[in-house]
């Protein structure tokens, strides 16, 4: 059992029979009222992120999770197999479960959060960043930058990402794999 003072994002909660990760929470105190916070929560199983408020001192149930370093291996029917770095057990993951997908390539790094009790993966995390090559976008034109203008790419890994003007095909970039933006070129 975890009180509201507890909430950090990343906490998973036990919460109306299924597992939630905090993503944002604020604690509240109006000058009229009791205090609460305010939190977004994402079902680990479909994804759907929820607003809740809770009043302030409130206990709520938690869920013990365990995140384990895995490495992508391949993609096929069955989903997106990983490969435990420690004990090179493997776990197959369906789609549903990985939903930065577009991003990864052979290779990744990945944490898998896995239920400690019943030892059942819940879902996949990419690190922050990702470094991806541009495989294909239109070249940009001279003196166009006046603005912070934006023009669509195609990565290595067949996601599109919106980049700045100066990038071209073949450049090596950092992308951001929560909001899928541009963060830099690599060196």
């Amino acid at each position: 059992m975890a009180s509201t003072a507890d909430f950090r994002n990343g906490l998973v909660l036990n919460y109306n029979g299924e597992l939630h990760v905090i993503t944002e929470f604020q604690h509240v105190k109006p000058g009229k009222g009791p205090a609460f916070v305010r939190t977004k929560l994402r079902n680990i199983k479909t994804g759907r992120v929820i607003d809740n408020t809770f009043n302030a001192g409130v206990k709520v149930e938690t869920a013990r999770v365990e995140q384990r370093p895995h490495q992508f291996i391949y993609k096929d029917d069955y989903g997106y197999t990983f490969m435990d770095a420690a004990t090179f057990e493997q776990i197959v993951l369906p789609d549903a479960m990985v939903p930065f997908a577009d991003l990864m390539k052979e290779g990744q790094e990945v944490t898998i959060l896995m239920h400690a009790e019943t030892e059942l993966p819940l879902t996949a995390e990419l690190p922050t960043t990702v470094e991806l090559m541009v495989t294909y976008t239109e070249p940009g034109l001279r003196g166009d930058t006046a603005t912070n203008t934006l023009k669509p790419a195609t990565m290595e890994t067949g996601a599109r990402v919106q980049v700045p003007l100066f990038i071209d095909q073949d450049t090596k970039i950092r992308v951001d794999t929560r909001t899928y933006t541009y963060v830099e070129r690599v060196k």
